[in-house]
């Protein structure tokens, strides 16, 4: 942050926190989810993977709308409204005592925190001179609450504190922020034109957004979204399940300490060091990016998943290193993939259409994604072969897609360039 000029500072400081409260709420939900199938036997994990569902599906349909909403109102004004709506979800579900309580605040939260992504990024595009340091930023602070949310959710949870209580406290922060938000001073369009902020303040027409979407899906871009779909799946399925497939492992046996509540183990922190590990993947795909063709990259790194994901069910039942080491990869790779598809999306995109193509990303990863909760809880209560069969089946679609992406712009390129060298010629 050194270095930094004080608006970039100032905007930095802002989204950084924003960023970090989303993914501390966010992944707070998996580790709730084991107490909420041990407070409520009765309803199942499949019902819960709806009900969880319900409350991820809205953190990524609600893109589209956002920055359409941010182009209206302002990203801060936007970001303030995510901070305050989250914090207010979570307060919500500290008085829940029912599934339908428990519903109604996760889907609260889902519809705040899809607020921030568009919102922030818009601002960083619009505010920030130094861009690519403060997008580094902004990607570690979201990786740091990948990593503490559930790490805090499992710390207060052993130590005897009951679940509604913990919502509370995870609340906390993001009233903090809020007040933060309220009192942060400075200029949203400070590295663009008063023209262009003129221009981009405009919202999009209907018929500006449907020509739009239209131009987009007519190109490479319908495959890159496909490839983004399924990483979300695979994602968002694996981490909303991991804490409870660890529970249940032999090899925890060996971890069994005394806890403050039933269904809050230490395996929750294999699970948590697996999101820490996830920092150092995310780092090595953003250098990889410059090294390595994203659809390449993409194909390979599909590739390794699908074969984690096989490799799964079998070191489970060898014990509690090979366990460790599986996670670990498996976090270095889940998140090593994300610079590579957000690159893609760069790559593959004007940029008159970027925001529009982001928020179709978002939709994908966070929204269409969350489809993955509600079959891997039917594919659990089947069995960890269908589940893990089900991530699989996730993976090898997007390393299709990736490879059959990369073939088709070789042969594009390849086509294109006797083409040019004649056209230079007459």
């Amino acid at each position: 942050m050194f270095g930094l000029p004080d608006n970039d500072r100032a905007i930095a400081n802002f989204t950084m926190l924003g960023h970090s409260l989303v993914h501390w709420f966010e992944t707070s939900i998996p580790i709730f989810l084991v107490v909420w199938l041990t407070e409520f036997p009765d309803a199942g994990v499949a019902v819960f993977g709806l009900i969880v569902a319900l409350g991820y599906a809205p953190f990524g349909l609600g893109a589209l709308p956002a920055g359409v909403l941010t182009d209206r109102y302002g990203p801060k004004r936007l970001i303030l409204v995510c901070l305050g709506g989250m914090a207010f979800a979570f307060v919500v579900l500290a008085f829940a005592d029912s599934i339908a309580t428990i519903a109604l605040a996760l889907v609260l939260w889902g519809v705040a925190a899809s607020v921030y992504h568009p919102a922030g990024l818009a601002l960083i595009s619009t505010g920030v001179e130094e861009r690519p340091t403060v997008f580094a930023y902004h990607g570690i602070a979201g990786n740091v609450g990948i990593a503490l949310g559930p790490f805090v959710t499992a710390t207060l949870l052993m130590v005897g504190l009951e679940w509604q209580l913990v919502a509370a406290v995870l609340a906390v922060p993001g009233f903090v922020g809020l007040a933060y938000g309220l009192s942060a001073s400075f200029d949203p369009a400070g590295a663009v034109d008063a023209d262009d902020v003129s221009d981009a303040s405009e919202p999009l027409s209907l018929s500006e957004f449907v020509s739009g979407s239209r131009a987009l899906f007519a190109s490479a871009f319908a495959v890159v979204f496909a490839i983004v779909t399924f990483e979300g799946l695979f994602y968002r399925g694996i981490l909303t399940y991991l804490p409870e497939i660890l529970h249940d492992a032999p090899a925890m046996a060996v971890l069994d300490l005394p806890t403050g509540f039933e269904g809050i183990e230490p395996a929750d922190y294999i699970y948590v060091g697996l999101l820490v590990v996830g920092i150092a993947g995310q780092y090595a795909g953003g250098k990889l990016t410059d090294r390595i063709r994203v659809e390449r990259g993409l194909a390979g790194i599909f590739a390794v998943l699908a074969v984690l994901a096989v490799a799964f069910v079998p070191v489970r039942e060898m014990g509690l290193g090979p366990i460790i080491v599986l996670c670990a990869i498996l976090g270095f790779f889940l998140f090593a993939i994300q610079p590579f598809y957000q690159e893609a999306v760069a790559v593959h995109t004007p940029e008159d259409a970027r925001g529009l193509s982001y928020g179709y990303t978002y939709l994908g990863e966070f929204g269409l994604g969350a489809t993955s909760i509600a079959l891997g809880g039917f594919a659990l209560g089947v069995g960890l072969e269908a589940f893990f069969g089900l991530l699989i089946g996730f993976a090898l679609v997007g390393m299709a897609l990736s490879w059959g992406l990369l073939i088709a712009i070789s042969r594009f390129d390849a086509w294109q360039g006797p083409r040019a060298r004649a056209q230079s010629e007459d």
